[in-house]
C-alpha cells in the first residue's frame, strides 16, 4: 500500500462518517465495531468492487442487447410479459 492509501485507511478507521458510508456501500459491519485490517480491507474491496459492476452492468447489458436480432428482442420481451412476478408468490 502507498502511504496515500495508509492514510486513507487511518481516516476510515478514525473516523464513524466514514465506516458508515463504507458498511453502506460494502454490506459489512464495522460501524462501533473493532475491525482488523484485513475486516477494513475488504470491506472496501466489497465497495469497489460493488461500484465497478454496477459502472459496467449498463454497458454488459447495451452489448447483450446489440448482439441480438431484432426477433430474437422481441421473444426476449414477450416471454418476460409472460413470466410471472418472482414476489407473486409472497404472502
Amino acid at each position: 500500500l502507498t502511504e496515500q492509501n495508509e492514510r486513507d485507511l487511518s481516516k476510515i478507521r478514525e473516523s464513524p462518517s466514514y465506516q458508515m458510508a463504507l458498511e453502506q456501500l460494502s454490506d459489512i459491519k464495522i460501524v462501533y465495531a473493532k475491525v482488523t485490517e484485513a475486516a477494513l480491507l475488504h470491506a472496501i474491496f466489497e465497495a469497489g468492487i460493488a461500484a465497478v459492476w454496477k459502472k459496467a452492468e449498463p454497458v454488459g447489458y447495451a452489448e447483450i442487447a446489440s448482439s441480438l436480432s431484432e426477433i430474437e428482442l422481441k421473444q426476449q420481451r414477450k416471454d418476460a410479459r409472460r413470466r410471472r412476478p418472482s414476489w407473486s408468490e409472497e404472502e
